[in-house]
């Protein structure tokens, strides 16, 4: 390891998202490699963590080692893609498939981003749009259009956090989050509670999937999504303005999803001119506020 640097390590692994196993490979292994970029790391070796169904029953259905070579041969480019090494892993017999990555990352100890770190002004850029949740859930129940919706999220939940890992280094910014179970809104009131902060989210300027209002509308909101809202119902304050659909939509569960990056105000211009040197999207969505004393700590206007 380089002198200055230290070790950073996660874990992370998905029950099947998607019909492509190869596909689901690459997924699983962004998912896991997100963490190490939400930090301001760079990911430095992984091993795979798979599990996976034997025997006759299993092949039966269709679950074969040729699906598991596939899944595998996904998460390896995703890793190559990372500029990591990929060092063997482990594999368990188990009735559901499953698979994920345990990752090393090296990251300069004195300039670490952390869900903690929120500072009055900051900008909040969020780098991919929201609706995995959603869009998965028209893929499995099969609902109308779920091909192009299956397309739209693995488009997304396949990139690289790796353009906003690199804002994070460059810029030192102290605080940020890659959004996945929690959604959006779940995370962003994570981030102000560790920082005793409030966040504001701007309804209107939030990403969203195509179709992901329509889908929502169908009542295809996944069961975690809506856990997701009812939580985060008593330290939330919500316009009347906002549609209850939207609501849904930025407390929906993300697999894969993009950077909340927090960017104080003078360094706002370099932050999108390096995300767009590194060809990822940037969406400006809130900002950060003081903190109230009525335990409000996520506003969504």
């Amino acid at each position: 390891m380089p002198a200055s640097k230290a070790l950073v390590q996660t874990v992370d692994i998905l029950s099947p998202i998607g019909n492509d196993p190869y596909t689901f490979g690459q997924i699983a292994a962004a998912n896991a490699l997100s963490d190490v970029y939400a930090m301001g790391g760079e990911p430095w070796c992984a091993m795979n963590i798979a599990f996976f169904p034997t025997g006759a029953k299993a092949e039966a259905e269709g679950l074969t080692l040729d699906v598991l070579a596939e899944i595998l041969r996904g998460g390896a480019d995703k890793v190559h893609e990372a500029g990591a090494v990929l060092a063997g892993g482990h594999t368990v017999e188990d009735p559901e498939p499953k698979y994920g990555l345990s990752v090393s990352g090296i990251i300069d100890p004195h300039h670490i981003a952390a869900n903690r770190g929120l500072c009055p002004g900051d900008r909040l850029i969020l780098t991919k749009p929201l609706g995995t949740g959603i869009l998965s859930t028209v893929v499995k129940a099969e609902w109308d259009g779920w091909e192009e919706a299956e397309k739209e999220f693995c488009a997304w939940a396949t990139r690289l956090n790796k353009g906003g890992g690199r804002v994070i280094r460059e810029l030192e910014l102290q605080a940020a989050t890659d959004i996945t179970g929690f959604g959006l809104g779940g995370h962003a009131m994570e981030m102000a509670r560790a920082s005793c902060m409030t966040v504001r989210l701007e309804a209107e300027r939030i990403p969203l999937m195509n179709r992901v209002l329509d889908y929502a509308g169908d009542g295809l909101v996944p069961g975690g999504s809506l856990a997701n809202k009812r939580f985060c119902a008593c330290g939330s304050e919500i316009a009347d303005s906002v549609p209850e659909l939207l609501r849904s939509v930025i407390f929906d569960a993300q697999t894969s999803g993009g950077l909340l990056l927090a960017v104080p105000e003078e360094k706002l211009d370099l932050a999108l001119a390096l995300l767009k040197e590194e060809q990822e999207q940037a969406w400006l969505v809130g900002e950060v506020l003081p903190e109230r004393l009525d335990g409000i700590v996520l506003e969504i206007r």
